[in-house]
């Protein structure tokens, strides 16, 4: 076992990573003391930020110096809210217009710590929109570094529109990181997606069984690399982060002192990942590292290079397969 260096956090490349967020939100945050059905709950603060979780990505690596483009579909007044949220971040938007209006979500974030969530299904895209949409992909990929495609497809895309976007990215050249579930994630594996980012819940699912330890986090991941994942980065939740690839195998976990929220946590990871280039120990080192920061900080705020802990971490090849998950999926 072997801390992370001083580059574990940091860049080997300078391009862009792009972001696609087939289905963004626009998400407002209530503090309420408590949550009482039926009754008139008065907020003690509020936030509006741009969700989804490749936007995400964006803000983290964003947040970490690094240029950023977010390609995602946008309409009616919250489109243009995210979009101008966004834009104050420094981060540029390469918006597809669309006749929906951008979903609104909101959370209720009681005093305990117990946060409630409404998401809205958001807008159904039509056939023009969905082709716009892929081919703003296209063009805005010259310059990329990676394509990250993160969370949910909205009303009208089929399952199989992630593996389209991973075939046409792998044609212009560029190398793409996947992150959503279900059969979403299973139908575009077969165009060998660079890598894919799955929790523990989305690990079990994929394969069809319970994990129990981290050994059986290790086959699944194994498993999803032969239905053509070229490489895969599996959160763990509290226990850690495995990245399984060409290369080798190995376990990464971090000292966290007090989890204030995990709001984003697991997108900032992704960031983390991709900006330290998208492979090996190293790079596995700063999605750790990310992802601790993003824990103990507040609502979905991403972490700065400033807040980042690298000594915290640990990463490994003698991975710890008999560990028992302190949150076993079944």
């Amino acid at each position: 076992m072997s801390g992370t260096g001083t580059d574990s956090t940091g860049s080997d490349s300078t391009g862009v990573i792009l972001t696609v967020t087939p289905n963004p939100s626009l998400d407002r945050t209530y503090e309420v003391p408590s949550l009482d059905r039926g009754e008139v709950v008065r907020a003690t603060g509020e936030r509006m930020d741009p969700g989804g979780k490749g936007v995400n990505v964006s803000r983290a690596v964003a947040a970490a110096g690094r240029r950023t483009v977010a390609v995602l579909p946008l309409g009616g007044a919250p489109g243009a809210l995210v979009a101008d949220l966004l834009d104050a971040q420094g981060i540029e938007v390469a918006p597809v217009p669309v006749a929906g209006a951008t979903r609104s979500n909101i959370a209720l974030a009681e005093s305990d710590g117990v946060l409630t969530k409404i998401n809205a299904p958001g807008p159904e895209l039509s056939e023009a929109e969905q082709e716009l949409l892929l081919e703003t992909v296209r063009e805005q990929s010259r310059d990329a570094d990676w394509i990250a495609c993160c969370g949910s497809l909205p009303r009208g895309l089929a399952p199989s529109w992630y593996a389209e976007v991973v075939a046409r990215a792998h044609a212009g050249g560029a190398r793409i990181a996947l992150d959503t579930s279900g059969r979403a994630l299973l139908e575009a594996l077969g165009e060998r997606p660079d890598v894919v980012k799955p929790n523990a819940e989305e690990l079990a699912e994929a394969v069809g069984r319970p994990l129990a330890t981290v050994g059986d986090a290790v086959k699944a991941a194994e498993e999803l690399r032969e239905m053509g994942a070229r490489a895969v980065l599996a959160s763990l939740g509290a226990d850690g982060q495995l990245l399984v690839e060409d290369a080798g195998t190995w376990f990464a976990s971090a000292r966290v002192d007090v989890v204030r929220s995990n709001v984003g946590a697991g997108d900032s990871s992704l960031a983390g990942f991709l900006i330290a280039g998208g492979r090996g120990p190293g790079a596995l080192a700063s999605a750790v590292a990310h992802g601790a920061a993003a824990v103990q900080l507040p609502g979905s705020v991403m972490p700065t290079p400033g807040d980042l802990d690298p000594a915290a971490v640990t990463v490994t090849a003698e991975v710890p397969v008999d560990r028992e998950l302190k949150e076993p999926v079944s």
